[in-house]
């Protein structure tokens, strides 16, 4: 199963139509989860104290980990998140806080190192840009770090178009680059 995270918002979004074009070249089936659709709980004090409490007793079976039960199961994950304030959508975070549960997407060593226990062995981070500024480190490289460190995920690509609203600039021209550049 491919595990699409779509991160994007606008029904135009360019993000969107890169990250299409990577799942046109997947095989497999693909689960979505619009994360423009999805109710996050609020993160506070009864909330932690509930999932504490359930990571506790290892009952994963819980709703509250639905999120982290199908990425932990995917062959293979795309994220598609436009690049956003030198990061990503907020609503990509708190996905992120709900798919990081101790026992299902990782353990720790007795040492404290986390080990992943996530089945996919790629995730496509796919993003777009409206300018050309776009270091790696912030949101690609956050979500790489955990993907590799955490999750156990051995390879994670970037696929991006950048400066697209830069004046001037020939956005299908950049698109049709992008996409001609896929290399799975």
């Amino acid at each position: 199963m491919i595990l699409f995270v779509d991160a994007c918002v606008r029904d135009d979004s360019r993000t969107k139509r890169l990250a299409d074009e990577v799942l046109s070249r997947l095989s497999g089936e693909v689960k979505t989860v619009k994360l423009k659709d999805v109710k996050f709980e609020v993160t506070d004090q009864d909330y932690l104290r509930k999932r504490d409490e359930l990571i506790a007793k290892r009952e994963f079976d819980n709703e509250m980990f639905a999120l982290a039960r199908d990425f932990q199961a995917a062959d293979q994950i795309v994220i598609a998140a436009p690049y956003w304030d030198l990061s990503f959508p907020a609503m990509l975070k708190q996905y992120i806080e709900h798919i990081n549960v101790l026992g299902i997407t990782f353990e720790y060593t007795k040492e404290g190192t986390p080990v992943g226990l996530c089945k996919a062995d790629r995730l496509y981070y796919v993003m777009t840009a409206g300018g050309a500024f776009v270091p790696e480190e912030y949101g690609f490289g956050y979500v790489k770090v955990l993907a590799q460190s955490f999750y156990g995920i051995g390879e994670v690509k970037l696929i991006k178009a950048v400066g697209l609203d830069i004046y001037g600039a020939d956005v299908e021209q950049i698109m049709d680059e992008a996409i001609r550049g896929i290399n799975l």
